[in-house]
């Protein structure tokens, strides 16, 4: 019989409200703080001693926080031919320990009036509570305890196997464009894991074993793996105190000098032609036409490339005054929609997208010549600086605006503490963009939207009885 909840984590909910209630003291040699407001609210972060890496957030408009614990393992980092391994022990973490019995965590989140969830990329794992601030010492319990101390049954493999199958027919098997997106995405690696996806191929994720999970749990769930990010009404005295009475006192299965922590994953070879991928499709209603580029991710690229890549995507795409829709829906109606936008928060390379909707009448052949125009345009013609001006303006912002949720602050710092990109650059970013010149975004265009760099898909309707 499991012991009740609140009787079985009395001790630890004491000891979180009065940490959190208590007086401050010494950050500790180990801290490094920013509390400059230009750049944002102010950002601490520092490491435990097992290694694990801590950011705090401060945000004091309501007495409320956002906990999110980041694994630096994702889809990416699995073994080739057990593809859906990191997101499957996603949905395992909410099975129980020793400590508490399945869906505890979740009910004693709900009972103090939070919420969670979880997500999985190829890059990282993360999980996440906003709930009340006295009560985060409690979700520190909880979530430590299940850093190491996961147990899992056949039973629980079997029933969670059975839900991923169950999401992946509804978000990716049944829709068209989710298919050839993942098509698109494995045909633009030849041999890095990115090409993979994150939900994992069917076939594969139906052979996964009891073994195999508790090998990547235990190869990758540990606190020098992680980052905790707390962002809400704290000080970075309180979460310091707090994280080292929880997540300080987990072990790593071995000393911190000991441990493999590298990521090795398959590098990409040199791209050195285009490629295509076509599907029809009787659901996919209009024609559509996606190219994606490989290019550098924000932790992979060189000064000023990330930023003119993103302020190429605003400019290209960012809205009904960019040039794609402006040229290609009002100017010659050869499209109802398109865009651009650039994948960057990426350990490994990143990924450039424009895409376009053919119009009622149009030729597919018509559409891909103008969407290559506009391209080659920029590349040989460059940017004006109304444009630079006016993609500055967005992408800043966007950044600034995201500072008003707690959420949004958590997950920024957390994405890009897990793909190679520091709490500093993170902070400094709305500067770098502004810094960027139309130089910037005139070589990214020719250095990466080059057609050897590509994949081009095109999704179009099929008559009923079958897809192409």
């Amino acid at each position: 019989m499991q012991m009740p909840l609140l009787t079985k984590f009395a001790a630890a909910l004491a000891v979180s409200i009065s940490l959190m209630t208590g007086a401050a003291g010494a950050l500790g040699q180990a801290m490094a703080q920013d509390t400059g407001s230009a750049a944002g609210p102010p950002v601490t972060s520092f490491d435990l001693a097992n290694g694990m890496k801590v950011v705090v957030i401060e945000d004091h408009r309501a007495p409320v926080v956002t906990h999110m614990v980041w694994y630096k393992v994702g889809a990416a980092d699995e073994v080739a031919g057990k593809s859906g391994i990191a997101h499957l022990l996603e949905h395992l973490l909410f099975k129980g320990t020793d400590k508490a019995a399945p869906g505890e965590f979740s009910k004693i989140v709900a009972i103090n009036g939070g919420s969670e969830n979880a997500f999985t990329t190829s890059d990282y794992t993360a999980y996440h509570q906003r709930i009340a601030r006295d009560r985060l010492g409690l979700l520190m319990t909880y979530e430590a305890d299940r850093m190491t101390g996961l147990k899992l049954t056949q039973a629980d493999v079997e029933t969670e196997r059975q839900i991923v199958l169950e999401e992946r027919a509804s978000r990716t098997d049944s829709r068209p464009g989710a298919l050839i997106a993942e098509q698109r995405s494995a045909a633009l690696y030849l041999n890095h894991p990115y090409g993979r996806p994150t939900i994992g191929w069917e076939h594969e994720v139906k052979a996964l074993t009891l073994d195999d999970i508790t090998a990547f749990y235990r190869r990758y769930y540990m606190p020098a793996n992680a980052v905790l990010v707390v962002a809400g009404d704290v000080t970075p005295d309180e979460v310091r105190r707090l994280a080292e009475d929880t997540y300080g006192k987990v072990a790593n299965p071995a000393p911190l000098a000991e441990l493999d922590l590298v990521r090795r994953r398959p590098s990409e070879p040199p791209p050195i032609a285009a490629r295509r991928v076509e599907m029809t499709d009787p659901r996919a209603g209009a024609t559509r036409i996606t190219r994606t580029y490989l290019v550098p991710s924000y932790g992979t690229a060189a000064t000023g490339e990330g930023e003119g890549l993103a302020l190429l995507a605003e400019i290209l795409g960012g809205d009904s005054t960019a040039r794609l829709y402006r040229r290609l829906v009002v100017g010659r109606a050869l499209g109802v929609d398109a865009g651009a936008y650039f994948r960057g928060v990426r350990l490994d390379s990143g990924e450039f997208t424009i895409y376009a909707v053919l119009a009622p009448g149009a030729e597919i052949k018509t559409l891909e010549t103008a969407l290559d125009d506009i391209v080659k345009d920029i590349a040989e013609n460059g940017v004006t600086e109304a444009e630079l001006a006016r993609a500055k303006t967005s992408v800043v912002s966007a950044a600034i605006y995201a500072r008003d949720s707690q959420v949004h602050l958590a997950r920024g710092f957390g994405s890009a503490l897990t793909t190679g990109v520091t709490v500093e650059q993170t902070r400094a970013w709305p500067d770098t963009v502004k810094a960027a010149t139309a130089t910037d975004v005139v070589a990214a265009a020719r250095a990466w939207l080059r057609a050897e760099r590509s994949v081009t898909g095109t999704l179009r309707p099929a008559p009923e009885g079958g897809r192409s």
